[in-house]
């Protein structure tokens, strides 16, 4: 799920009188991070120190990736997981944190973002290993939707532990941990003296003061569109840009899109929209919110978005409709209707 942006010429800054400063110019540093690519964009006239934040950035995605992983041992994610039912797990502060975002999120969205849907990632396969498109059973499904409950996750700050009420619970951060750690990223990015600068982690994006001398200019992709065509964009200035979208993860069989995200209700795909942007100040509930309003379908979805302070949205429906929030309206370009397509 990427989100194209344009960069502007580098430009000089003028002392008083007129002499002339250090130039301020743009520094880039790109990686993997959390199963996804990660690129710094930086505004600014020390090198070294952008290129030291982006460093410090890179560590803070591993160790927030170590803590909340599914796949790296030893993870407090495995250990919540492999005690559900059994007894309370201690964890970092991080990983509380995150569960707290993700059950106000839950609460927001009436369980359709929830992040102990990972019973059902066991069944749900959108990568290589399932090359010939299984769909899984739907009695296997049935049988797992009681274990997607992220009301019997219980948080205890005190002791600092969490526990999953009942075997066969998993946690999984995969919908809200990488616009936690992009928030964590702003906040060293802001420490080390940078102003402007962008941090984008897949389809989570963060944007901070300018880009030269104007806001950054953020398009969203058309989501039955070719590769890297977008149908409308946005600046935006010290905020988040958080995108889900049926085109990323899916196999299409049949006729039939399957993707990655999943209406917590059926246990199938959500079938009411095509992609969910949401415009915010926080990363971390913009990551779990675009989600859930994609689970929620556009006109529950938009009404959540317009009920929310500091949330603003743009929704591409099943039907190819595009809704945009209020809070949006007139400050959007669209540039064109996104493609028509299965």
């Amino acid at each position: 799920m990427r989100v194209v942006f344009a960069l502007v010429v580098p430009f000089v800054l003028s002392a008083c009188g007129g002499a002339a400063v250090a130039p301020s110019h743009v520094v880039e540093r790109s990686g993997a991070a959390m199963g996804s690519d990660l690129r710094l964009t930086a505004w600014t006239s020390d090198d070294a120190a952008a290129r030291t934040a982006f460093d410090a950035v890179l560590r803070e995605f591993d160790r927030l990736d170590a803590l909340m992983s599914v796949w790296r041992p030893g993870s407090d994610v495995q250990q919540i997981n492999a005690a559900a039912g059994v007894r309370p797990v201690a964890v970092s502060a991080d990983v509380r944190e995150v569960l707290h975002a993700a059950q106000q999120v839950s609460e927001w969205t009436e369980g359709k973002f929830d992040v102990t849907f990972g019973p059902l990632a066991d069944l749900w396969k959108f990568d290589q290993q399932n090359a010939d498109q299984t769909i899984p059973v739907a009695d296997e499904i049935r049988a797992r939707l009681p274990l997607v409950d992220y009301r019997r996750v219980e948080i205890d700050d005190r002791t600092g532990t969490v526990f999953l009420r009942r075997a066969g619970m998993r946690v999984h951060l995969g919908g809200i941990g990488k616009g936690y750690a992009v928030e964590r990223a702003a906040a060293i990015l802001r420490r080390a003296g940078l102003r402007d600068f962008m941090i984008q982690a897949g389809g989570d994006l963060y944007a901070a003061g300018k880009n030269g001398s104007r806001p950054w200019r953020l398009a969203i992709n058309d989501p039955r569109g070719p590769d890297g065509k977008t149908f409308a964009s946005l600046e935006v200035s010290d905020a988040t840009f958080s995108t889900s979208g049926d085109y990323a993860r899916f196999f299409i069989k049949d006729g039939v899109r399957y993707h990655h995200i999943i209406d917590l209700t059926t246990g199938q795909p959500a079938r009411g929209c095509r992609s969910v942007t949401i415009v915010a100040d926080r990363p971390t509930l913009a990551d779990g919110l675009s989600t859930g309003v994609f689970a929620l379908g556009p006109d529950a979805g938009l009404a959540l978005i317009e009920r929310l302070p500091h949330v603003e949205g743009v929704i591409v429906s099943a039907k190819n409709e595009v809704l945009v929030s209020s809070g949006l309206k007139g400050k959007i370009t669209i540039l064109s209707q996104p493609t028509d397509a299965p």
